[in-house]
């Protein structure tokens, strides 16, 4: 009904011209009771004549693309089809998928409750370009997520090994200050039985689950998706990372301490737009056991005849007075701790992968000296070499002398870099190479002299004349006069 005096109003609130509200009227129909659905082709489908062709492979393997098909149209039928009509083919395709191909796949989105359930995963950062000190750093962040809020929380490590997931997990816990009801993992190997094993959870992870009442959960075989809050979030972790990196003007750090805070500072401020639901989450949460389980697994090593132990296939060298002693190994998830009645005697880097080897030059010196001539096929000998400058002292030496005399001199050199200075040594070599001939005595006489001549620099204060400051004081006095 015509709420206005004329069309013309009627017209002008509706925001159409007179003539085209007249048109209306007198039609009796709304706009869109008047447009007529566009159902016919401007042009000719070129694909008519072998559509049901194409047809039948999409039913048989819908894994055809638009482009194979066209392509193969082209071989059969030359000159029949342009490039140009490409683009015609893969929009029917692509109506042919909508209507009547397979079903995809779909993704169901979860409800989640304060409190019940966190997952975690290791993250690759390699790619990042990230620096410790100008050189590589390859790592991994063991990365934490409470589906609720979203908060997180990360720490470094080198390999997805339980060492790593027990320290990472619990640190997580005792930063977030609470337990949620499950925590949830992909198929780790670290926490996760094949399928054919009887029990779902390692050993070990099940008693990690059982100190913290955790209820644990894992994502089945090739299903990310069901990891899927915490995969997301490993995304996002490495754009943020990446983000504050380049504000920050540089992707080196001095020490991994450094790159630790940094990361610890981004995760803060990640966090910060999470705070209300974090606070739902943490009323919620179940306290924390009095205390951490150790996060290392307990190994016991005999020390072979090469003064080394074996630990997870990787080879470490040790005091070679130790030799056919059993030694007790905590292994951590950067580092291993050896023990000998009830001792620590050393600490020693984790290796990461396998079959590799860790020998320190110090631990066999004094029975190489005693056994020079073991020393050119010694299976280790590389790492005899702790520096570019001791590795050109020994070819120098056995250019001037006969292997037996180059590795004896060179082992006196060694010796002195263990029980002086590497460092001194390394200067002294540096110095000798190339300028004078390289022997045990001159290197000794030259660290000697560098550390004579090295003493605390005396420091001169000048006496101060405590006149000045009367004169001073005096002026302050006229001016403040006048």
């Amino acid at each position: 009904m015509q709420t206005e005096p004329t069309g013309y109003l009627a017209a002008a609130k509706a925001g159409m011209d007179e003539k085209t509200a007249r048109k209306y009227t007198r039609a009796g129909k709304l706009p869109s009771e008047l447009t007529i659905e566009h159902t016919w082709r401007t042009r000719t489908d070129p694909f008519e004549a072998h559509w049901e062709e194409v047809r039948e492979k999409l039913s048989d393997n819908p894994g055809f693309e638009a482009k194979t098909l066209f392509e193969d149209l082209q071989r059969r039928f030359p000159d029949t089809f342009q490039d140009g009509q490409l683009r015609t083919l893969q929009r029917r395709v692509k109506r042919w998928r909508a209507l009547e191909g397979p079903s995809k796949e779909t993704f169901f989105p979860q409800l989640h409750r304060p409190g019940e359930l966190a997952q975690s995963d290791y993250t690759h950062m390699g790619k990042l370009g990230i620096t410790i000190g100008k050189q590589p750093f390859d790592h991994l962040i063991y990365h934490f997520v409470l589906t609720y809020s979203n908060w997180e929380t990360g720490s470094i490590c080198y390999s997805e090994s339980f060492e790593s997931l027990s320290e990472g997990l619990q640190a997580a816990l005792w930063e977030l200050g609470g337990v949620p009801q499950t925590h949830q993992t992909d198929r780790l190997t670290a926490a996760v039985h094949n399928a054919l094993h009887q029990e779902e959870f390692t050993q070990r992870y099940q008693a990690l689950l059982r100190h913290y009442g955790l209820t644990g959960r894992k994502s089945q075989a090739a299903s990310p998706n069901e990891n899927g809050d915490v995969e997301q979030r490993n995304h996002r972790l490495k754009k943020a990372v990446q983000q504050a990196l380049l504000l920050r003007g540089s992707f080196d750090f001095d020490t991994i301490e450094q790159y630790r805070l940094f990361l610890d500072n981004l995760f803060a401020r990640l966090n910060r737009g999470r705070r209300e639901r974090f606070l739902e989450e943490q009323r919620v949460l179940r306290s924390l056991p009095e205390r951490r389980l150790e996060s290392c697994t307990r190994l016991e090593a005999t020390v072979s005849g090469a003064s080394t132990i074996r630990v997870n296939n990787n080879v470490y060298s040790v005091e070679s007075r130790l030799i056919g002693e059993t030694m007790q190994i905590r292994l951590f998830a950067d580092h291993l701790d050896v023990y000998y009645a009830q001792k620590r005697v050393d600490t020693l880097p984790r290796l990461r992968g396998k079959c590799r080897h860790l020998i320190n030059y110090r631990h066999v010196i004094d029975q190489l000296q005693r056994k020079p001539g073991a020393f050119e096929n010694y299976r280790y000998r590389e790492e005899m070499f702790p520096g570019s400058c001791f590795r050109l002292a020994y070819d120098e030496l056995m250019e001037r002398h006969t292997q037996q005399v180059a590795a004896r001199e060179y082992l006196k050199i060694l010796a002195m870099a263990a029980k002086e200075s590497e460092a001194g040594v390394a200067a002294a070599l540096a110095e000798l190479c190339g300028r004078q001939p390289v022997t045990a005595e001159a290197v000794e006489m030259l660290v000697r002299t560098q550390q004579l001549s090295t003493p605390v620099t005396d420091v001169g204060i000048a006496t101060v004349d405590l006149a000045n400051y009367d004169r001073l004081l005096s002026m302050d006095e006229v001016t403040y006069a006048n």
